[in-house]
């Protein structure tokens, strides 16, 4: 069997290490766990001028391809972080799927139907790519401390700072920081250390992934099968990736022997009667049973919780890598206010208020997917057979499948949120993330409101559709104007995914998300919402 792509670091001790017991190195922040949703935190904090102490216990990447299909909302947020284009130029773009019964193909969705958005609905990528992109730009930033094997292996919570124990090659040492971020995945032993655990459910249903390398004239899309002829009885997915790998998802029954399931010579069988043919190499198996639960608080104390150590979903969505990039969009800029000292440790509240509900909306979605690809008793099962007969032969059956309702962007109900005070037709509500679309910049060149958003700072950022003179804004809010002397609008799109008119205005957060939005912009409107986002007024 071919083994996936991985990449070995050497530990290197660090000057901290010699320090004694009684006086730790202090930091800012220390972040636990250099998967995508760490470094992705991390490569955050570091260009908002916060330096971040970055601790993993292993000292490689790239076992297995793991998360593959990112989202178009990971790919801005990656984009923010100058690792965006490197991804979407490996992976394989797409965002047409294809739900099948049996033979027979049902319907087929386009994630991303409309034209005018820098980035694509999803592209497929093997996480070890993603994660040495990743560390490559981490290496870029001086503010960025990466430590191979350093494993946290003690935690004491004190008034103002967190105090660890790590253990290394070279013995153990202590650290000390201010926050403490647990990026360290499922089995997060932070979780343990401050006696947390996670509510929700296990499924029992096994599924194989198998990745295969081959060459074939499958188009790039996301096929599923109910009941395929191949695999009858069961569900199965395939999927396209770099360098000619084919993911390929087969459900098995709850009591199939794990051992067995996984061996090179019985897996070929299956794949082969899928393919129909036998010329194919094994890149990597695996088998998993997943779970749909997440921790009561994602905050305690000092040590903040976040991706996969936070809240779990089944594989079927795509909900697992793209919520914990979420995780750390949200967190990354409420953080570094609050370790400037610009905004209260109040604000972190939110960070828990909007991505907990996020984590129940995903489990709620993910937990319906599952229920229906693997119904548990003989109602559901009853139910998804009726269901696929009448998808056959009306819009609202196939509307009904669920083979994996696919990752989209959370809507937050959220304190920081003003409420509208005018009408509003069309447009991103507060709460919800900001649509891209193309425009020209001052000096007529093409560029995208997601790389305007970028040059103005990726912070506060007003997006004003000009009428007339602007209001006072602070020096700490960044502009995006368009009309005379300012962006152009030459598609129109813009003002028609802004439900815009001249003199509207859309306050954004530093994380892309829409904090409040005017008809008639006042310095002392834009100022009051500014101050309820960052919980600078009394309301969180």
């Amino acid at each position: 069997m071919m083994q996936a792509c991985g990449t070995q670091f050497g530990y290197n001790r660090h000057p901290d290490q010699d320090r004694t017991a009684g006086s730790p190195a202090e930091h800012p922040v220390i972040v636990v766990g250099a998967g995508p949703v760490g470094l992705s935190l991390a490569i955050d904090l570091a260009q908002r001028g916060q330096p971040a102490v970055l601790l993993d216990d292993a000292d490689r990447i790239g076992e297995g391809s793991r998360a593959i299909c990112f989202s178009k909302r990971s790919l801005e947020y990656w984009d923010r972080l100058g690792v965006a284009q490197r991804m979407v130029d490996k992976g394989v773009v797409w965002s047409v799927g294809k739900i099948f019964h049996g033979a027979d193909q049902l319907y087929q969705f386009n994630l991303l139907p409309e034209q005018g958005h820098k980035m694509p609905a999803f592209i497929n990528l093997q996480q070890f790519y993603a994660e040495a992109y990743l560390v490559e730009r981490a290496a870029q930033l001086p503010g960025i401390d990466l430590r191979w094997r350093n494993k946290v292996a003690g935690l004491e919570q004190r008034n103002d700072s967190v105090l660890l124990t790590i253990e290394t090659p070279d013995g153990p040492y202590r650290l000390a920081a201010r926050y403490l971020v647990a990026c360290d995945g499922a089995r997060s032993s932070l979780r343990r250390l401050v006696g947390a655990e996670f509510r929700g459910q296990q499924f029992e249903d096994q599924f194989l992934i198998a990745d295969v390398k081959m060459t074939a004239e499958f188009p790039t899309e996301r096929w599923f099968w109910f009941d395929p002829p191949f695999h009858a009885g069961r569900s199965a997915l395939l999927h396209r990736q770099p360098d000619d790998i084919w993911r390929i998802d087969l459900q098995l029954s709850p009591d199939a022997d794990p051992v067995a399931e996984k061996l090179p010579e019985n897996v070929r069988p299956r794949i082969a009667r899928m393919l129909g043919h036998n010329a194919f190499e094994f890149v990597w198996i695996s088998l998993y049973k997943f779970q749909c639960r997440r921790m009561e608080k994602f905050i305690h104390d000092r040590v903040v919780f976040a991706g996969d150590a936070a809240h779990q979903v089944s594989p079927f969505g795509a909900r697992g890598a793209n919520s914990g990039l979420e995780d750390a969009e949200n967190l990354a800029w409420k953080l570094a206010r609050v370790l400037d000292g610009t905004s209260p440790e109040r604000l972190l509240e939110s960070y828990h208020i909007e991505r907990s509900a996020a984590a129940d909306e995903n489990i709620r979605e993910s937990t319906r997917s599952t229920d229906f690809m693997a119904p548990s008793s003989r109602q559901e099962a009853r139910l998804r057979q009726a269901v696929l007969a009448l998808a056959r032969h009306t819009e609202f059956g196939k509307r009904m499948i669920n083979g994996g309702r696919l990752s989209v962007p959370s809507v937050y109900d959220t304190p920081l949120s003003t409420p509208d005070s005018d009408s509003w037709r069309g447009g991103p509500p507060p709460g919800a993330s900001m649509p891209d679309a193309p425009l020209h910049d001052p000096d007529g060149r093409p560029m995208f409101l997601s790389e305007a958003f970028v040059k103005a700072g990726k912070k506060f950022t007003l997006l004003e559709f000009a009428n007339g003179a602007s209001p006072d804004l602070p020096d700490d809010i960044g502009v995006i104007r368009t009309g005379a002397a300012g962006f152009d609008d030459p598609s129109g799109l813009l003002s028609e995914r802004y439900g815009a008119a001249p003199g509207v205005a859309y306050l954004f957060r530093p994380d892309g998300y829409v904090a409040a939005r005017f008809r008639h912009p006042t310095a002392a409107a834009i100022n009051a919402a500014l101050a309820r986002a960052t919980a600078t007024e009394r309301g969180l």
